[in-house]
């Protein structure tokens, strides 16, 4: 979870510096370069591409691409570090959603914790002028699918391959973002393309490794060790694109992120 968290971060950043690219031609880039080091990965250990549970699989992939569109579009209006924190409330409709679809228990005390990231998320909304309507939208709308992907995640459990898990993904999202991007194409200039061909590296290897912690422990262990992306991109966006935080910016970011971590830690006791 440490290196897909540290992936991830690199790759929200380029995808910040690159805003001046349409969203599906990001996605495009994103997940072209990650399709073809899922597949030749496949074929050279012998996995089959298709794997055992397509029909989880295919509606992994549906969530998975719908999120990430919304989320690389939220960055068009949102503090990087804004982005990413607000997208990690997905946990709480993961945990909604695992009571309907996994069984799953939620102990009264998690509805406080709940309550108390979405005053977090209220205080960013309310006190936060960088925080825009459309913005915040798109990426609660994206947490929302997220939530759903960690649900199917968990489903899919051990019985794929991770890489086969990510390579429907993939393979989706290039299909769409591809067509797509041919109706709404910018052409890159200069170290646009290093950063466009970056995407999918990071990218790769950042799911891989999700998807891999999530197959290999219970949700409520890993997802904690996640939340240290929210500190690397603050650090990005502060640094790199001189993003501006108010003291009600971290109160709003602080309780997002921690009543998550006790939710977490409660659940998991």
């Amino acid at each position: 979870m440490l290196i897909s968290t540290a992936s991830f971060s690199m790759m929200n950043a380029f995808i910040k510096y690159l805003e001046h690219i349409p969203g599906f031609q990001l996605v495009f880039f994103r997940s072209v370069t990650s399709f073809v080091f899922a597949t030749t990965f496949l074929l050279k250990n012998n996995i089959s591409p298709l794997g055992n549970q397509r029909r989880l699989l295919s509606i992994r992939a549906i969530f998975g691409l719908i999120s990430m569109s919304l989320f690389f579009l939220s960055f068009k209006y949102l503090p990087i570090g804004t982005a990413v924190s607000l997208r990690y409330i997905a946990p709480i409709f993961a945990a909604l959603f695992a009571i309907f679809l996994l069984k799953e228990k939620l102990k009264p005390i998690q509805l406080l914790f709940f309550f108390m990231a979405f005053a977090g998320v209220i205080i960013l909304k309310g006190f936060d002028p960088n925080v825009s309507n459309l913005g915040m939208a798109l990426v609660i709308t994206a947490s929302v699918f997220t939530g759903l992907v960690y649900i199917y995640i968990r489903k899919i459990g051990n019985r794929d391959h991770p890489v086969v898990v990510v390579n429907y993904f993939m393979f989706l999202a290039t299909l769409v973002g591809g067509i797509i991007s041919l109706f709404i194409w910018v052409q890159p200039k200069g170290w646009d393309w290093i950063l466009l061909g970056s995407l999918g590296v990071f990218g790769y290897f950042g799911q891989v490794y999700m998807t891999k912690a999530f197959q290999m422990a219970a949700t409520n262990r890993v997802a904690p060790i996640k939340y240290t992306e929210v500190i690397f991109t603050i650090f990005i966006g502060v640094f790199w694109f001189q993003d501006t935080y108010s003291l009600w910016s971290f109160l709003g970011l602080f309780l997002i992120v921690g009543g998550l971590i006790l939710n977490t830690l409660v659940k998991r006791n």
